[in-house]
């Protein structure tokens, strides 16, 4: 009878195999990798053939989520982690439970972070405090600020030193908080993901409230070194703007660790990744691959976020060999450095991350 029971309701719920895909997503509904996800899943679901729910796994830092997928969620083939920048920025410098070495990458989008500034506000008038609020991820920008702001020929500590006289540096504000702080200039200095930066700043500019400061640009990793933003003006790449300043290219201790945690957090930005193994890996990334080449869909996803360039299947995984490049033990100590003593965060030194492999590898580039 017990039997009978078991296959009963065994033939009603639905196998692996006709169960619907899951994106899982380590944020709230409405934050920016969850709106991407969003866009990304309806376009996908017309290639794939099948449905996609996403299921949000909020906490701190955003890792809570990631980390129950390593624990737990990626053994299921039908479920896919969207992970985010500030989960690369965790992977480096926090401790966590996730390994993208235990993943194959489906695909990513390799992307940019951009900073704005309220109008008025001149960044290099000494009597000026730049203000902005900590995020998940948000450290890259505040080396960005020093870097451009302390100049060349300082040493690490009189970076952090200078930091904590020019920049008021606000924990504990959430997304919406911040963004608001900002509309109203409580806040003068922003940061966000393209999508969002179209959102939330550019009416901004249009109605002369501020205007673009500076972005990160884009990881050439052929080269190991950042090309300029076509979606934005030239000029305003921090290498760009910090040699316009300063008549020189950045370079130093600080701006080592700048480029090692910029790396792993922007082109790791938006993620879909699967556990090693997966019967389905193929599957998603033909159906990606084929959404590509949709000239609607591409539009769609352009549309919020702007145009950059994806990177499907095992080039993706590669990426993430060439990210392991820029890991050098000094690097992490004055990221751990700066973390602690001019941002007052949290931050690990994790010297089982340095590696002597430094690959080259090209990447394909799917328009």
């Amino acid at each position: 009878m017990n039997k009978i029971w078991l296959f009963l309701i065994s033939a009603l719920l639905p196998s692996a195999a006709f169960a619907d895909y899951t994106f899982i997503v380590p944020q709230q509904p409405g934050a920016g990798t969850a709106q991407w996800a969003t866009i990304v899943k309806l376009e996908l679901e017309k290639t794939l053939g099948e449905k996609i729910n996403i299921k949000y796994l909020p906490g701190a830092h955003d890792i809570a989520g990631f980390n129950k997928f390593h624990a737990h969620e990626r053994f299921d083939p039908k479920t896919v982690m969207v992970s985010h920048g500030g989960n690369g920025v965790s992977f480096i410098q926090e401790k966590v439970e996730y390994d993208y070495a235990d993943y194959d990458c489906i695909g990513l989008q390799n992307l940019n972070i951009v900073m704005g500034l309220r109008e008025g506000v001149d960044p290099f008038d000494k009597r000026t405090r730049l203000s902005f609020a900590s995020e998940s991820g948000v450290v890259p920008e505040a080396m960005a600020v020093e870097l451009l702001l302390g100049g060349p020929g300082l040493t690490s500590q009189q970076h952090i030193e200078n930091f904590t006289k020019r920049v008021n540096w606000v924990l504990g504000m959430s997304t919406a908080e911040r963004r608001l702080a900002f509309r109203r200039g409580e806040l003068n200095t922003t940061r966000e993901n393209p999508a969002a930066f179209k959102k939330q700043v550019e009416p901004l500019i249009a109605e002369r409230q501020a205007r673009l400061w500076m972005h990160h640009g884009i990881l050439n990793p052929a080269t190991g070194r950042y090309d300029d933003d076509p979606n934005y003006p030239p000029g305003y790449q921090l290498e760009a703007l910090y040699k316009k300043t300063w008549g020189v290219e950045p370079a130093g201790d600080l701006y080592d660790a700048y480029k090692l945690i910029k790396s792993w957090r922007d082109v790791l930005q938006k993620a879909l990744w699967v556990n090693k193994g997966n019967p389905n890996t193929d599957k998603l990334r033909g159906a990606l691959r084929t959404m590509l080449q949709n000239p609607a869909s591409v539009a769609v996803i352009e549309k919020e976020v702007g145009k950059y360039d994806w990177i499907v299947g095992e080039q993706c995984n590669k990426q993430v060999q060439v990210l392991r490049g820029f890991i050098t033990d000094a690097a992490l100590k004055t990221l751990v450095a700066f973390n602690k003593e001019a941002l007052g965060m949290s931050a690990v030194y994790k010297p089982q991350l340095v590696s002597s492999d430094r690959p080259a590898n090209q990447l394909v580039r799917h328009r």
